[in-house]
């Protein structure tokens, strides 16, 4: 600005420097407002009134009066001294009844921010304790609730970086009814051992370590490895391992890790007190085998929620001295699958039928809940003639289409690979160099599966026409992780139409199985009775929640996610009954065991495409009578 500043422009600078001075000025200027607007209308008032006192003096004493009152300054009317003492207590009344009115509410706001930050001590016991903030949370939190829906109280304590009102909020919309469990948020680093201590770690039940959301340019879609997210949980688990204030028991630590590489790193962090997964190798086993057993998916979502039948370990003295075999036929509402050892504390999944239950030994069942695991005394009677013996199938080459590709597809191909017979073969079709660079560095590791590739957007109907794809016994569609999580959903939808479009042209089914990154995407997507979903952050927040309430869980899926251990299967139920002939699921489990294998359940293929349970029964009631079709299944847990 040029030339002398306007009169304006120096009131203003000159009002701005005395407010600058502080609360001395403010209270000064707020007093000289006041005496301009109060002793004017004081006088208009002395004016106004019928009864204004004749002499001068009579009408500034009723100006004083009124001035006073306004004040608070008690108005008192006599000799100057007294006028003047009465007014120095009427300020200091005032300013100290304005004194202790400002401290109140100084400190009930105070306590109000501190409240609302979250940074007050957690005094619960035998909670679930949550470190950190993902999309984890809202399943996490659901089957917690659900998990002790049978206590009368229980609380879920989460702490994160992030605001404690902005937590409840998130919570209360994605999970509304959370029962008799509370869910306390508290503000802070789950880094720090410190913040870590608001929780209460040391009165908990169990700690599940969330994996954090990754963020990259594109979206939430890259590697947490590549932006710190597994070190983030590394760092976690060591605040809590190696606190000073740590408590002498060990704790019960669940935790997962995005990238399989960081796998070792993360379960050195948390020693032997953690029970640490790898995402990617799990999602990529789970994509694997349901996509040689179609409704596979289904099961283990069943089996990994509280809202259906799971895996519950039980002590049964009755049955101690006698088989397994025997203990396969001993209930009438629970499964029997194995046993956890009480010796040495290790799990046998569907042993041999002639293996001797222990004294200390608990059988590991399918069963509605923990407190149905229990024998019955029902007189059943085996079906002797509606038992058969399995038909041989000879192992045929298969052939496999991948469509799209992610930072998984190299675990899936090389664990396809131990799956198929010698002279299969595995196709896969993506945009980008990235695809087939990988397919090329890992052929030379296959033994039964010849890889090949080639450039291709599969979200053109062109692309996939010119596939041959009714060629193939088995579609994977993969979403992109290079690109934001809504649009790789979007182009597996739009591919996925494409594809029952081709299945119409074709006139069969084609056994599709697809990855997807929002499980409310899996309700919009076309689907067929052979269509599979894999949602691998809800199956991991599944399995942390079930491994946080049973550690021996972790072990019970690593035998059942390798594809050297016992697994789940499908197989046709006429294996086991004859087909079109009424039995009770006593007899169906006698004819597998006969065959080595546990069964649990079956499939109806005629409501394979009916939600939510896909034609799917676990742990049926094995009194209940039944007749199977050609299609159906029966689900067992075997070897091979």
């Amino acid at each position: 600005m040029s030339g002398n500043p306007s009169h304006r422009a120096r009131l203003r600078y000159w009002f701005d420097n005395t407010m600058s001075r502080g609360t001395p000025a403010l209270i000064g200027w707020l007093s000289a407002i006041c005496l301009v607007i109060v002793i004017p209308v004081s006088v208009l008032l002395v004016w106004a009134d019928k009864n204004t006192p004749t002499t001068l003096g009579n009408q500034l004493v009723s100006v004083w009066q009124n001035t006073a009152e306004t004040f608070n300054l008690g108005g008192a009317v006599g000799t100057p001294a007294f006028v003047a003492f009465s007014v120095i207590l009427a300020l200091v009344a005032l300013f100290f009844a304005s004194t202790l009115v400002g401290l109140i509410t100084s400190g009930v706001n105070r306590k109000i921010m501190d409240l609302r930050k979250g940074r007050s001590l957690v005094l619960e016991k035998q909670h679930t304790v949550l470190l950190g903030w993902s999309d984890q949370v809202f399943p996490i939190v659901s089957e917690l609730v659900e998990a002790n829906s049978n206590l009368r109280r229980s609380a879920v304590v989460i702490l994160a970086d992030k605001d404690k009102v902005e937590m409840e909020d998130e919570i209360h919309t994605k999970v509304p009814d959370t029962g008799t469990t509370k869910v306390i948020c508290r503000t802070g680093s789950p880094m720090d051992p410190t913040d870590i201590g608001l929780v209460n770690p040391h009165d908990a039940r169990s700690i599940i370590v969330l994996t954090p959301a990754a963020e990259s340019p594109a979206g939430p879609r890259a590697c947490a490895c590549e932006d710190g997210g597994d070190a983030e949980v590394v760092k976690t688990l060591l605040a809590v391992t190696q606190s000073p204030q740590r408590r002498e028991q060990p704790y019960h630590i669940v935790a997962a890790v995005s990238c399989g590489h960081n796998l070792e790193a993360t379960r050195l962090a948390g020693g032997a007190e953690a029970c640490v997964a790898s995402i990617d190798d799990i999602s990529a086993r789970l994509i694997v085998q349901t996509s040689r057993q179609p409704g596979l998916s289904v099961i283990y979502l069943d089996l990994l929620n509280y809202a259906g039948d799971e895996f519950y370990m039980s002590a049964e003295p009755t049955l101690v001295g006698r088989s397994y075999g025997e203990a396969l036929l001993a209930y009438d509402t629970s499964s029997p699958v194995g046993l956890l050892r009480g010796a040495d504390g290790a799990i046998a999944l569907n042993p041999a039928p002639d293996t001797v239950i222990a004294e200390g030994d608990r059988i590991i069942a399918v069963s509605r809940d923990d407190n149905t695991v229990v024998v019955s005394d029902f007189p059943y009677e085996i079906d002797e003639a509606a038992i058969v013996s399995p038909r041989p199938r000879e192992e045929q080459p298969e052939s496999v289409l991948v469509l799209g590709w992610n930072r998984r597809a190299v675990t899936i191909i090389t664990q396809l690979d131990t799956y198929v017979t010698a002279g299969s073969r595995l196709h896969v079709v993506a945009r980008g160099d990235e695809a087939k660079i990988a397919v090329e560095a890992v052929r030379e590791q296959l033994r039964n599966l010849d890889a090949s590739c080639e450039r291709g957007d599969i979200t053109r109907p062109g692309t996939l026409k010119s596939l041959d794809i009714g060629g193939y016994d088995h579609v994977i569609v993969l979403g992109y992780d290079d690109i934001d999580s809504a649009q790789a959903d979007n182009q597996t939808l739009v591919t996925l139409l494409h594809l029952r479009d081709l299945e119409n042209t074709l006139g069969r089914e084609l056994p599709v199985v697809t990855e997807m990154t929002d499980d409310r995407n899996r309700a919009l997507a076309p689907i067929s009775e052979s269509d599979d979903f894999i949602v691998s952050d809800k199956v991991i927040s599944l399995l942390m929640t079930q491994v946080s309430e049973n550690r021996h869980l972790a072990r019970v899926f690593d035998d059942l996610f390798a594809a050297e251990g016992c697994e789940i299967y499908l197989k046709p139920a006429g294996d086991y009954v004859a087909l079109q002939h009424d039995v009770d699921f006593y007899t169906v489990v006698e004819s597998a065991r006969r065959q080595g294998h546990s069964a649990i359940g079956y499939r109806r293929q005629s409501e394979a495409a009916l939600p939510p349970s896909f034609g799917i029964r676990l742990n049926p009631d094995k009194k209940q009578r039944l007749s199977f079709a050609a299609g159906d299944s029966v689900i067992v847990v075997a070897q091979a």
